[in-house]
């Protein structure tokens, strides 16, 4: 269960009958203390806690965009399954960047700075969050940040959110818009699947295009399906190794500054 938006099921319910034979007598030892748990009250306490959590997150979200606005950065939160490429994706994008526009990362694991150490010397400020047991981001941990990793300079912040296609969706980090990755080897059908993240994300992007040639994926029936959750969506499909559609990505994320 996460800590923090208390999503996960907790069971509590067990019972056990005895049944077994002393000195050859049989005895029926049916306790009486059978639990059948009424979740109702344990269900509304959940629920108030994730509706205060996210009530907070929103308050510290629009405080966030503000002091982003204020400064003229544009911030974009990256959401994926694990390794769907988001680290080397950002890698090459801070490579081809670097120079041209002034950009920070803030990137989150539940545990290491793996991510960050690789993104060190890429031309950006780089800070690692470690969310221990939650499945997200959220608003207070990033906008804490801001001050470390955002400069003058600075025209873009890429927060590289956990890899995770649920939680993530649910809390707002200041951010001005979410961008979905998708990569080809995770299946054409994850956009109608996980239709929270897709449907608020008004950019895809289709990473790994380079392993089509060994895979049994779609590609026009992963389009029809980020159109039927979120129709006019645009996306980006490119392989951060051989370089096809960067290019494309380039251009666009310099539009944004």
């Amino acid at each position: 269960m996460c800590n923090e938006c208390g999503c996960g099921d907790v069971d509590h319910t067990h019972t056990h009958d005895d049944d077994h034979a002393h000195d050859g007598h049989s005895h029926d030892h049916t306790h009486g203390h059978t639990h059948d748990h009424d979740h109702t009250h344990d269900e509304k306490r959940v629920l108030s806690v994730r509706e205060k959590v996210l009530s907070r997150n929103e308050e510290r979200a629009k405080r966030n965009r503000a002091w982003l606005a204020e400064r003229g950065v544009t911030a974009i939160n990256l959401i994926s399954a694990p390794g769907t490429g988001k680290t080397y994706l950002l890698e090459r994008t801070l490579e081809r960047l670097q120079g041209k526009i002034g950009c920070a990362v803030i990137t989150g694991d539940q545990q290491t700075d793996n991510d960050a150490k690789r993104l060190e010397g890429k031309g950006a400020p780089v800070r690692q969050i470690e969310t221990q047991s939650a499945c997200h981001l959220e608003a207070q941990r990033v906008g804490d940040l801001f001050d470390e990793v955002i400069g003058e300079d600075t025209k873009l912040l890429f927060i590289e959110n956990v890899g995770n296609l649920v939680c993530p969706t649910a809390f707002d980090l200041g951010e001005h818009f979410k961008v979905a990755l998708l990569s080809v080897t995770e299946g054409e059908d994850k956009p109608v699947k996980y239709p929270s993240l897709f449907s608020l994300a008004p950019v895809a992007v289709l990473t790994k295009i380079d392993l089509l040639p060994h895979l049994d994926f779609n590609m026009e029936a992963c389009r029809d399906n980020l159109r039927k959750v979120h129709p006019g969506m645009f996306v980006f499909e490119l392989s951060a190794k051989t370089g096809d559609g960067m290019d494309e990505w380039i251009e666009y994320l310099a539009k944004l500054v």
